[in-house]
C-alpha cells in the first residue's frame, strides 16, 4: 500500500495532477494548459488526444517532482469539466470529432426543436435540467447527426460516448485493450439522459433524442473501485470520480443540507446540498446529483451555473489585448474609482442560470468618450459579481 493519493483535475483550460500524503498535505503538482479551439462564433472545442497526452505528462511530472514511483500511490481520484462531450472509436481509440465543450452553443437548433412540444422544461421533472445547449445529451445527438456514419456505428456498439471522466478512465484502464467504459452519477446527471430518481439512463429520454444505448457508459457511484490505471507501472486503483463542481462541494465539506459553495474558474458555479430528495427549482436553478458514496443513498444539490467568469478575463487578455496577463486585471480595474457607468454582459455562450437564454450574446454597455480600458476591466470583474448575485437571489 502506498502512502500517497493522486488527484487528477481535468478542467476546461488545463489538466492538473496533485499528490497528497496521508495528512492531506500537498506534496507535488504539475499542470498543463490545452488549446481552446474556436472554429466559429459560439463554437468551442478541445482535442481529446491532446488532453490525454497532457494527462500522462502531468501525472509523470508530479511523480518525478515528488521523487515517487507509481506504486507509492494508494489510489487516484478524478474530477473533470462536466458536460464536455467525446465520441470515440472503441477499436482504435480515435475520437470521431473534437470534443464539444460545455459552453459550445451549436446545439441551439436542437434545443428549439425539442422545446416546440412541451417547452424547455419538459424534461426537468425527470432530469432536473431544462433544455439548453449546456448539457451533453444534445451534444452527443449533434455528433450522431453531423459526423458521417456515426449513428449506424453507434447503434452497432462500435462507438463510445462520454464526458472527460469516461474518456480518461477508458484510456487509463487500457483503452483499446480492455478499457473500462464508466461514468459516475454526478457526470451522468449532466447529460440530461439520466433519471434523477433511478440513477439509470432514462429510456423515454433516449427515445426522444434517438440516442443508442449501446454507446453509453455504465453509471457507477462517485466512490468505488473502477479499474487500474495500467499506464502507471503495475497499476494504481482509480477509486473516485466527481464532476468538478460536485467535487468542490464535497471537498469544501458541504455535507449537510443547506450548505452552499461557490467556485470561481472559467465559469462560476454555486451549489447547495439539498439532501437525499431531489427538489425541482421554480427559479431557474438546476437539480443535480451532488455525490453518491458507494452503495449509500445519493445526495442531491441545487446548482446555479454562470458560463463566463474567469473566461471573461482571458478574453480581455487574448482577444482584446488589454492586458498581457490575467494577473494585471485587478490592478487595472482598481486604477479607477468606479466602473464609469460601463457594464459588461459576458454572454459569450448565452446566459445560464437563472435566465437560460441561449441566444443571448455578450455586450458592453454605457460606453462614452470618458470610458477607458480600466473601466472595461472593472466592468468585467463586476460582471462576475452581478451574475453570482443573480444566482444567489434565485437560490
Amino acid at each position: 500500500m502506498g502512502d500517497y493519493v493522486g488527484a487528477l483535475d481535468q478542467g476546461t483550460t488545463s489538466t492538473r495532477f496533485i499528490i497528497f500524503n496521508r495528512q492531506a498535505k500537498l506534496i507535488a503538482q504539475a499542470h498543463k494548459e490545452h488549446r481552446q479551439i474556436c472554429p466559429g462564433p459560439g463554437l468551442v472545442e478541445h482535442d481529446p488526444l491532446e488532453i490525454w497526452r497532457n494527462t500522462r505528462e502531468v501525472m509523470a511530472g508530479a511523480l518525478a517532482q515528488a521523487g515517487l514511483a507509481p506504486r507509492d500511490l494508494d489510489a487516484i481520484g478524478i474530477t473533470n469539466q462536466r458536460e464536455t462531450t467525446v465520441l470515440w472509436n472503441r477499436a482504435t481509440g480515435a475520437p470521431l470529432h473534437n470534443a464539444l465543450v460545455w459552453m459550445d452553443t451549436r446545439t441551439d437548433a436542437l434545443v428549439e426543436r425539442f422545446a416546440q412540444e412541451g417547452g424547455k422544461d419538459r424534461l426537468r421533472a425527470k432530469t432536473g435540467l431544462p433544455l439548453a445547449t449546456y448539457f451533453s445529451g444534445l451534444k452527443l445527438l449533434w455528433l450522431l447527426e453531423n459526423v458521417p456514419g456515426a449513428r449506424a456505428r453507434a447503434e452497432r456498439g462500435e462507438l463510445a460516448f462520454g464526458t472527460m471522466d469516461s474518456w480518461l478512465v477508458w484510456q487509463m484502464t487500457g483503452g483499446t485493450k480492455g478499457g473500462v467504459h464508466v461514468t459516475d452519477v454526478t457526470n451522468a446527471s449532466r447529460t440530461q439522459l439520466m433519471n434523477l430518481e433511478t440513477l439509470a439512463w432514462d429510456q423515454d429520454t433516449l427515445n426522444l433524442f434517438d440516442i443508442p444505448r449501446a454507446c453509453l457508459p455504465e453509471i457507477r457511484s462517485s466512490s468505488e473501485h473502477y479499474g487500474m490505471a495500467r499506464d502507471l507501472g503495475d497499476g494504481v486503483p482509480i477509486t473516485g470520480i466527481l464532476g468538478d463542481q460536485q467535487a468542490a462541494l464535497f471537498g469544501q465539506a458541504c455535507l449537510a443540507p443547506g450548505a452552499v459553495k461557490n467556485t470561481y474558474g472559467t465559469g462560476c458555479f454555486m451549489l447547495m446540498n439539498i439532501g437525499e430528495t431531489p427538489q425541482p427549482s421554480s427559479f431557474g436553478l438546476l437539480t443535480t446529483v451532488a455525490y453518491r458514496l458507494g452503495h449509500e443513498k445519493p445526495v442531491y444539490a441545487l446548482e446555479g451555473s454562470v458560463a463566463i467568469a474567469g473566461a471573461a478575463v482571458q478574453w480581455l487578455r487574448d482577444n482584446l489585448g488589454l492586458v498581457a496577463s490575467a494577473g494585471e486585471v485587478e490592478a487595472l480595474a482598481a486604477s479607477v474609482p468606479d466602473n464609469g457607468d460601463v457594464y459588461f454582459v459576458p454572454a459569450f455562450s448565452g446566459l445560464y442560470a437563472p435566465h437560460w437564454q441561449e441566444k443571448a450574446r455578450g455586450a458592453i454597455l454605457g460606453l462614452t468618450r470618458f470610458a477607458n480600458k480600466a473601466h472595461i476591466a472593472r466592468a468585467t470583474l463586476e460582471a462576475v459579481a452581478f451574475q453570482v448575485n443573480d444566482v444567489l437571489n434565485a437560490m
